[in-house]
């Protein structure tokens, strides 16, 4: 089957999302370094343009006026054969140094075992972290350093990766965060130093885990190697997000900009499911917007046939509460997406049914939260439910398949659970502090029956909405 066939076939997978952002085909995994310039917002992204299956990693591209709707620009950034990343272009970030955008990324290529930092038992690759600076302002040519900027980990350490780093501007000089960890020690951010992204110090760990104790050959699995550090402020408080264990931990707490080491004081799951390697960026208007990349939850061979895999979370508004727990929304943005809203009443013992013809579908379940009721939502195919979230006032609980967690504390900042279906991904939002990423293979227009079921001894309020695609097809842009 030919390219132009594989991507009609794509086109009208009822499994593909409508308005997250993917890219055209094949595989995409980490966002990577987002940044707004020139009055749009640029997205890049972990992608493999040769097979629907990880490896061979490029950046690739897309701009948006609005973060909502895409246009795929060509690859950004593609291995160097021979160079230092030509085994693959792995995480990185973008910032504005000189008055122009600048990518910081890691680069990995094979090595001696010696000198190998990826340790997981498949790979011996070397990573080192690299420099492209845009030529244009429409940042569709990128022009590489030849040499490394950062070439090895700190001498005497036997890390266990060392990858995606995250750069930030500090009382005038630059600080890098860079993901990594030590067999028996923990996961940790190593923070680096430089007056001009190409010169660094390193300077001690930032922050650090403990042993986990537990003998895994991947050390991400264990919880000693942590990828895609993610160090920001909102407002005046200090935030950093790490991903370890198929999970992203988020941490709030104190920076002391004298000794430059972080203290955790708060920290949670970001994302109970389906969602890993975010990365984040300062919007116009001071708005901390977070990506994310939703993961495959099917068989590889699945995927890898169905010819694409991965998607992009939708932006998530980031803030942090008065007791210092990291706070979501998704952006406003996505209104504009919306049809005629349904309003509903739903009372316990008289469950909503209605059938879908459509899985672009937004819904709002009003739940004060001091309301003793547990309200249940379906969704149905063939007459057995495929997906169900429970919120269990009473019993403190949220339950999603396997998946169990206490409700977010109270006072919520948002008393409801916003849930957004897109073909296979349902993103559920719950009290604007609790989210879960699930995706539901097998639903089709038509014959998937919502159903919302509630026990108590009061109604809620749901409104529901039919979203929008954004492009013709399923190809996003």
């Amino acid at each position: 089957m030919g390219p132009e066939a594989d991507l009609a076939r794509i086109a009208h997978d009822p499994d593909r999302p409508e308005f997250h952002f993917l890219a055209p085909h094949n595989w995409m995994n980490d966002p990577n370094g987002p940044i707004f310039w020139k009055g749009e917002y640029h997205l890049f992204y972990q992608m493999n343009p040769h097979a629907a299956v990880w490896g061979d990693m490029h950046w690739g591209h897309a701009v948006s006026a609005d973060m909502v709707h895409w246009r795929h620009l060509p690859i950004a950034l593609a291995p160097t054969p021979h160079g230092h990343d030509s085994e693959g272009c792995f995480t990185g970030s973008t910032v504005v140094s000189g008055g122009r955008p600048t990518i910081i990324y890691t680069g990995v290529q094979n090595a001696p075992a010696e000198q190998a930092t990826i340790r997981d038992g498949a790979n011996k690759l070397r990573e080192t972290q690299l420099l492209a600076v845009a030529e244009d302002d429409s940042l569709l040519r990128w022009k590489k350093e030849a040499e490394p900027v950062i070439a090895a980990p700190p001498p005497g350490m036997n890390v266990t990766g060392f990858r995606d780093p995250c750069p930030w501007r500090e009382a005038g000089a630059w600080y890098l965060g860079i993901g990594s960890g030590e067999r028996g020690k923990g996961g940790c951010v190593l923070l680096y130093r430089s007056e001009d992204l190409r010169h660094w110090e390193y300077l001690h760990r930032l922050a650090e885990g403990e042993p986990s104790g537990r003998a895994e050959t991947n050390p991400v699995e264990s919880g000693e190697m942590w990828e895609c550090p993610d160090v920001f402020t909102i407002g005046k408080k200090h935030c950093l997000l790490y991903s370890t264990e198929g999970k992203v931990i988020w941490t709030t707490g104190d920076y002391d900009d004298q000794a430059h080491r972080y203290t955790v004081m708060r920290s949670g799951i970001l994302d109970h499911g389906s969602y890993y390697a975010p990365k984040s960026f300062l919007a116009p208007g001071g708005r901390r917007i977070l990506w994310g990349w939703i993961t495959e939850s099917r068989p590889d061979a699945e995927f890898s046939r169905a010819g694409w895999a991965g998607a992009t979370s939708l932006p998530r508004v980031l803030s942090i509460g008065a007791e210092g727990q990291l706070e979501m929304r998704p952006a406003v943005e996505l209104e504009t997406l919306r049809g005629a809203a349904d309003q509903i009443s739903v009372k316990p013992g008289a469950p909503f049914r209605r059938n879908l013809d459509s899985l672009r579908q937004e819904l709002t379940l009003h739940i004060p939260p001091l309301r003793r009721s547990a309200v249940t939502t379906r969704l149905r195919m063939n007459g057995s439910a495929k997906w169900e979230l429970t919120v269990d006032v009473p019993g403190n609980t949220v339950r999603c398949g396997q998946i169990e967690f206490a409700l977010p504390g109270q006072p919520w900042p948002r008393p409801e659970l916003r849930i957004f279906l897109d073909g296979s991904i349902v993103e559920a939002f719950l009290g604007g502090r609790e989210a879960i990423t699930s995706r539901v293979y097998g639903l089709r227009p038509g014959q998937c029956e919502l159903e919302i079921e509630v026990a108590g001894d009061r109604a809620i309020t749901i409104d529901l909405w039919p979203l929008n695609p954004i492009s013709q097809d399923r190809l996003t842009s």
